[in-house]
Formats: structure tokens, sequence, C-alpha cells
């Protein structure tokens, strides 16, 4: 089966919030699946990262639309800034103008500032990032979130945050969709709009007009439906930036 699109996910214990939404996307496109784990004594970097989905797409023959949410979308710009000859399309989900920006970030800036232990802030950046829920959810969404920062891949660390790259310095030739949520406090409202500046022709930003950091497992459909539009638009040749909100795409 030819491979059309390829969901990236550095995030083994967030995964379950992609589902819906790769539901939706497979109805009308082959979409695979591509997810690292990162190993205990490795160090946090991009770069095997990179190598290792380079290494599962070059044996293919045509190039894929790559689609991941927050810190994966980082790992799917630097692999399209590498290898553009293999990505037909870059669809970010939650991943703001300064890509180092992530939760993770969020929460060590938290744990330096706060005098609380891991968990009550992580129960704070579980109400941050779904909004308030029943106590027993929010415990939940509190072990999800340790287990991705203790197993996931993080470009920080407590003792400080990491300085990476801007998009200014190493723009994307492919057709670029960024996809962010209203309310997101994470790519908030001022980094979202830094985005405007670096559009080329055929990059469109699409917002979601209620949805916070995970918007896409809140709203699978209508993300769903901006990034197929965004993929026949490339198909078609069409290629006009937009800027447009949930409903008016």
């Amino acid at each position: 089966m030819k491979l059309e699109a390829l969901w990236l996910s550095v995030s083994p214990n967030l995964a379950r919030f992609d589902q819906r939404l790769l539901q939706h996307l497979a109805k009308g496109y082959r979409v695979g699946f591509w997810e690292y784990t990162q190993p205990l004594d490795a160090p946090c970097c991009l770069d095997p990262v990179v190598v290792l989905l380079h290494d599962f797409l070059k044996p293919r023959e045509q190039p894929v639309h790559l689609v991941s949410h927050g810190i994966s979308g980082i790992v799917a710009w630097a692999y399209a800034c590498q290898h553009p000859e293999r990505v037909r399309s870059l669809t970010l989900l939650s991943v703001g103008a300064n890509p180092m920006v992530t939760w993770h970030a969020h929460y060590y800036a938290l744990r330096r500032l706060l005098p609380c232990g891991r968990d009550l802030i992580l129960a704070q950046m579980a109400r941050l990032l779904f909004g308030v829920q029943p106590p027993s959810m929010t415990a939940a969404l509190v072990e999800r979130l340790k287990r991705d920062l203790d197993h996931g891949l993080t470009l920080h660390a407590l003792p400080a945050l990491v300085q990476g790259p801007c998009w200014s310095t190493a723009p994307v030739a492919a057709p670029l969709l960024v996809c962010n949520g209203a309310n997101d406090v994470i790519a908030d409202a001022n980094d979202q709009a830094q985005w405007a500046q670096w559009l080329k022709r055929g990059d469109r930003r699409w917002v979601c007009p209620e949805g916070r950091h995970f918007f896409h497992y809140d709203y699978p459909k209508l993300v769903a439906e901006a990034i197929q539009d965004h993929w026949q638009n490339v198909a078609s040749g069409c290629f006009t930036p937009h800027v447009r909100s949930a409903g008016r795409f």
C-alpha cells in the first residue's frame, strides 16, 4: 500500500490523544504512524530522531504529507528542512513560531519558580492543557504527563531551558499548514501571531476557536477537514496563503 501521509510521534505516552484525528484522516487517505521512543541512556536531541525517520522514508519513491503535534512537530520541521524532497507538505499542530516553547518548557519554568512538588505542578499543567477535569481524570492526566517527561523526547531540563533555532533561520520548502487552538496557553496568541511573517506562498494557518493545546483530541473532525483541505490544495497546485478560523476555512 502506497503511503500518502505520515503522523509523527515522539511522545508515546501521549499518543492516545492523536487517535481520534488519525481515524478521521484515514477515511480519505492512507495514513501511516511513525513513533519514536526515547532510550533511557540516549541524549535528548533531534539529530538521531531525524536520522531514524529518514531511514524509514528514504526507500519510498514518493514524498509524503508529514503531520505532527507539539514537540513531534519540531522533529517534522527539522526533517522537512534537511530532506525537502521527501516531504510533500508539512502540517504542524500546537507549534508556535518559537518551536522551543513546548509544554515541557512551561513545566520546568514553573518548577523553578514555584515552591511546589512535581505532582502539584503537573496537576496545574493538566488544567492548562486540558481544562478543568474531574479529580480522577486529572490524576490520570498527571500520570501520562509524568511518563512523557520521564520517557519521551524533551529538549529541556530542570537546570535550564534549551535555546533552539527560530523558524526564520530555516524555512521549509514544502507547503506548510500551521494549526493552533485559540485557547492554547503554550503556543499562545502572541506566539501564534508571529507565524504571519514566516508564511510563504502556499502556506496556511488555521485556528480552532475553542481549542486548547490538544485541540485535535477535542475537535478531530474539524481538524481533519482543515488538514485534508490543505492536502487537496497541494494536490491541485492552488497555493494561496490563508489565515482562517474553524468553519470559515
